[in-house]
């Protein structure tokens, strides 16, 4: 009994602390959505709070103006991260299962190549160099895709679910006259769920956030990601701001500081929607690649 009742006391105060953590975590959420909708010249005036400081939708009338920018934005960054994610997987999923096989005699000097990259690089100058002049990727949409297929942090986590696959069901695989990619695509992948929910999460995230690359190798303004586009339209309403002669006329015509909320809004809104899709893989990966890199 009095073991049941320290299990109670001790399920309680960690409920307790996980839901206080959790609203803790929503909050800012929560204040985000309400300075989207709320007044631009009281939140100028008083800040942001968790209620809406009045009720205004000029942020999103704004944002909104011309829908169809907003949805070829969409589209083009849907599709670099579709694709981008879809090809990233395999790249680094193949190439963990290279460096993760421990009769193949270079794994260890692959490894440390592949370690090496990230200490040292060509930088931004030779990168655009090779992007734009070799391989000839001005205004085309594998110039967003290209430079996040090959991470090695994601890499070695990979390299950790694979080094727990047991040698003895790829033998088994060969045994049965499976070749090596046979046996990548039906035995290894399948058992690597957890860690190409994990990876692919973490790759899709820096697909749907980028909007650098597409500032250095996109100009044509059809081919903009929906990042640069709400990039460049915060910056076009703040240079309107400072050109006028009023404050209070550019506060009241331009919802700056709302705007960039409603951008947060309308950003963020499709990966919030995806993540609890994907989450008990992501916890289980995060979980393994903890215990066993």
């Amino acid at each position: 009994m009095k073991k049941a009742r320290t299990t109670v006391i001790f399920n309680v105060l960690g409920y307790t602390l996980v839901s206080f953590v959790a609203v803790l975590c929503i909050i800012p959420f929560i204040m985000v959505i309400s300075g989207s909708i709320s007044n631009e010249e009281l939140v100028a005036r008083y800040g942001y709070s968790i209620l809406p400081r009045g009720f205004s939708l000029d942020s999103y009338r704004m944002l909104l103006k011309n829908p169809m920018t907003i949805l070829n934005a969409y589209k083009t960054t849907i599709f670099v991260t579709v694709v981008g994610t879809a090809i990233a997987l395999f790249i680094n999923s193949m190439t963990a299962y290279v460096l993760s096989r421990k009769d193949f005699a270079y794994r260890n000097k692959l490894s440390f190549f592949f370690y090496f990259t990230t200490l040292f690089n060509g930088g931004m100058v030779s990168t655009y160099v090779f992007m734009v002049r070799y391989y000839h990727l001005k205004d085309n949409l594998f110039a967003l895709i290209l430079p996040f297929l090959l991470n090695v942090f994601y890499l070695l986590i990979m390299r950790s679910f694979m080094s727990v696959i047991p040698m003895e069901l790829i033998e088994s695989a060969k045994m049965d006259g499976a070749g090596e990619f046979t046996t990548f695509i039906k035995i290894v992948l399948p058992l690597a769920k957890s860690g190409l929910a994990t990876i692919g999460l973490f790759v899709a995230l820096d697909y749907w956030n980028d909007w650098y690359n597409t500032m250095l190798y996109i100009s044509d303004s059809s081919k903009f990601t929906l990042q640069y586009m709400l990039y460049n339209m915060l910056s076009s309403a703040e240079a309107m701001s400072r050109m006028s002669s009023s404050a209070q006329a550019a506060m009241r015509t331009l919802p700056t500081q709302t705007l960039k909320l409603a951008m947060t809004v309308v950003a963020t809104g499709p990966i919030v929607i995806l993540y609890p899709f994907v989450q008990k893989y992501f916890v289980k990966g995060i979980t393994v690649g903890a215990v066993k890199g």
